[in-house]
């Protein structure tokens, strides 16, 4: 049976076991990494830690441009695949390579001619510019093959190769978890050795999607006449894209005015027990992100077509399966949060602040799975810019008004507050569109029915 006709016929439980797992185990993944390379780099000091703090927003912004084309693509391709235009499909391949190498080269570009001073501006000193610049210097010059690896991997998962899609995170994490003690310490290369192994991993990872498209087993093809830019395509591409996008690029804005309001209110012990719960609560996120990219395809086909029952019942679940690891995850931080934090840090001071600001700002947590399944299902059918507005409520449209507002009358329980706040609002708000999503699929789905029997 092809990857086509399990989308269509195949027992929707079993497809998102088998689309979802996957992306799990590599968002896992990915986020160990993220705790690996940092225990590693913390070794060569605070400074050097610090000097990679100052390279993370940048690195942020290059990760934005990667889901503008690869989840925009990647829905393109799940929606002309249902709708049985693989040659459609492979055209939107083309495109968003060369997007890619286009979007991040110039990034990368402008980013270099300009790192002093922007490096300056996100709070880089004197004594920790050197780290930051060595270390983004070399991250630029593998910015593309990050943005392939990443983008491309999008579409291997959109044409219903979630395993290749999970061993392509696999690769990469690996690679780097390897290389970061060989070149930092066994060569003695400190923070550069970490920056190379980063992008060694970047470049393995692009290789091996690139080998998939051209050479392996993918059911599309990176051919030589689709490569070139398609207006039309390339609209249709950063439609969807555009809501990842904005959602990773006003990541970093948050942070900044999330920053301020903890160190107005609590000080620096506040900015660290913030870290601390962000750490632990990416634990039980990344798990419902990879349910997101598990469903995506199966949404996307048969939106295409027109099987809204089955559209339906990925959704329920999809949402029943997050709001489950989110259940998991509340349970955890409200009665375990000292067993928790101590994994992370052991000083007092700190642990108070953070026991408290976890219980309550991770209080919504049950809400938040049906809340994120729900925003990206209006991207996995086509809606870009519901899916835009749906995504940024909880961390942008209602978060940064109510970071400014509560701590004005509860001090640092009003920044703890923001959070559930939040997301309390913007599941609110979700559940009245998709409400009324579902029941133009049931009209729409009762519209097909009744045609077939005339």
């Amino acid at each position: 049976m092809t990857n086509n006709e399990q989308l269509k016929t195949e027992s929707v439980l079993k497809l998102l076991i088998k689309f979802s797992i996957p992306a799990i185990v590599g968002m896992l993944v990915s986020a160990l990494y993220n705790v690996v390379d940092r225990i590693y780099i913390g070794k060569l000091g605070s400074l050097a830690m610090t000097g990679i703090g100052l390279v993370l927003p940048f690195m942020t912004i290059l990760m934005a441009f990667g889901m503008l084309i690869g989840i925009g693509a990647g829905a393109r391709i799940s929606i002309r695949l249902g709708q049985n235009q693989p040659k459609s499909a492979e055209k939107i391949l083309g495109n968003s390579f060369v997007l890619l190498i286009m979007i991040l080269g110039a990034v990368a570009i402008i980013t270099y001619i300009y790192k002093t001073p922007l490096l300056m501006l996100f709070g880089a000193s004197t004594a920790t510019i050197g780290y930051a610049d060595t270390y983004l210097t070399i991250i630029l010059i593998g910015s593309i093959f990050q943005g392939l690896g990443f983008g491309l991997n999008n579409i291997i998962r959109a044409e219903g190769n979630p395993k290749i899609a999970m061993h392509t995170m696999l690769i990469g994490a690996i690679i780097n978890i390897v290389l970061d003690p060989i070149l930092i310490f066994t060569f003695n290369m400190g923070i550069a050795g970490a920056a190379i192994a980063t992008i060694i991993s970047h470049f393995v990872t692009a290789s091996w999607v690139l080998y998939h498209f051209t050479l392996g087993k993918g059911k599309l093809k990176l051919r030589k006449e689709h490569l070139k830019l398609d207006t039309q395509i390339v609209k249709s591409i950063v439609s969807i894209g555009m809501s990842p996008f904005f959602i990773q690029i006003s990541a970093s804005v948050v942070g900044v005015v999330s920053n301020n309001a903890l160190k107005n209110n609590g000080g620096d012990i506040a900015i660290g027990a913030m870290t601390v719960i962000n750490a632990i609560a990416i634990f039980f996120i990344m798990p419902v992100l990879g349910i997101n990219q598990g469903i995506q395809p199966i949404i996307g086909f048969n939106y295409g077509a027109q099987q809204y029952d089955r559209v339906k019942e990925a959704l329920k679940l999809g949402i029943l399966a997050a709001t489950s690891l989110c259940i998991l995850g509340f349970i955890m931080t409200q009665f375990f949060p000292s067993a928790l934090i101590a994994l992370f840090n052991d000083e007092p001071e700190l642990n108070k602040t953070a026991i408290l600001g976890m219980r309550i700002f991770l209080s919504m947590l049950p809400f938040i799975g049906f809340q994120i399944v729900s925003s990206n299902y209006f991207q996995a059918v086509g809606k870009a810019p519901r899916a835009m507005f749906l995504s940024l409520l909880r961390q942008v449209i209602f978060l940064i008004p109510l970071l400014w507002i509560l701590p004005m009358y509860l001090g640092l329980n009003g920044v703890w507050m923001a959070g559930p706040a939040s997301d309390l609002a913007a599941t609110v708000l979700t559940a009245i569109f998709i409400i009324k999503e579902m029941r133009h699929l049931d009209a729409s789905h009762n519209e097909i029915t009744s045609l077939s029997y005339q």
